[in-house]
């Protein structure tokens, strides 16, 4: 039995999880990523996978979900968040330490993928996937496959950055603008994530509360509170509306933690219609099917076609 291994490979945490042709789970281990040197990275996840390949007595293929993307020209990883990583070569490295090919991608490119491999969205084609977590990211599916683009930057939409209608909710010359990552100003990436939509609160209504918080004041109908997340819901209408406008997707399909907040599949479709063409049509708008087990598993599904 082919046995597929995906390893969602985060700031904090690497996991690895084994599954079959059917993307079933087997098996998972859970480790801290190391902060020290990229000797001990490349050594933590090598011994993640011959500790699987010791359990299932085989080679597993072995398929990496990344916050970021390895460029296909040079090979070199562009991962901010990961600096023992950042600007190294770790596909080839990898291959050469476990004696067998890896395959990377981004890690929002792997959750779209689980999704839209899921038996309840195979009739989408087109599937757009945007994590909504610690940062905005994305990841596009077309035909089943992930899109990639010439270098492997494809859906990286955490760094478009706010435009002309956004900047005019935000209050044109007061509007909060925030360093990004990359090096940039006022990439979506550090408004249309869950570290978002704390920061905008914290500018907007001058308070510093956690995301959990000002959803409960919301449901509690505070006023101040229904008030920002509804201009929220505007801000990821405008931004949202521009992909929807470039991708024409069947299906958007949000995961990371601020896609729990329910409120957003109710109001996103209401808001979307005014910043899109007339005749373009709102897609499908879902919560993931597969949460945190996304990531894994649409690594595992690299080696699959």
């Amino acid at each position: 039995m082919a046995v597929y291994y995906g390893l969602d490979i985060g700031g904090t945490k690497i996991e690895l999880a084994a599954f079959n042709e059917k993307l079933e789970k087997l098996y998972s281990e859970r480790v801290p990523t190391p902060q020290t040197n990229y000797e001990d990275w490349l050594y933590t996840v090598e011994t993640l996978v011959r500790n699987a390949d010791e359990k299932f007595g085989e080679k597993g293929f072995v398929g990496l979900g990344l916050p970021g993307f390895v460029n296909r020209e040079t090979g070199v990883g562009e991962i901010t968040n990961i600096r023992v990583a950042d600007g190294k070569t770790i596909l080839k490295d990898l291959s050469e330490r476990l004696g067998r090919e890896v395959r990377g991608e981004n890690d929002a490119n792997c959750f779209a993928l689980s999704e839209a491999w899921d038996e309840n969205n195979k009739q989408y084609s087109t599937v757009l996937g945007l994590i909504i977590g610690t940062g905005f990211g994305g990841g596009l599916v077309f035909d089943g496959k992930i899109h990639s683009g010439h270098i492997g930057m494809a859906g990286e939409v955490g760094h478009m950055q706010l435009n002309y209608h956004a900047l005019k909710l935000l209050g044109w010359d007061h509007a909060p603008i925030y360093d990004c990552g990359c090096g940039n100003r006022a990439c979506l990436d550090t408004y249309l994530s869950g570290r978002g939509f704390e920061l905008l609160f914290q500018s907007l209504e001058k308070e510093t509360v956690k995301a959990k918080e000002i959803i409960e004041r919301f449901y509690a109908k505070e006023p101040k509170v229904v008030a920002f997340v509804e201009k929220f819901i505007e801000l990821m209408a405008i931004s949202i509306g521009n992909l929807i406008t470039i991708l024409d997707p069947d299906m958007i399909v949000f995961g990371g933690g601020l896609s729990n907040f329910d409120y957003i599949y109710e109001a996103l479709p209401k808001a979307l219609p005014p910043h899109l063409m007339r005749t373009a049509k709102v897609p499908v708008i879902k919560k993931a099917i597969h949460g945190d087990s996304g990531g894994t598993r649409g690594a595992a599904a690299l080696f699959l076609k």
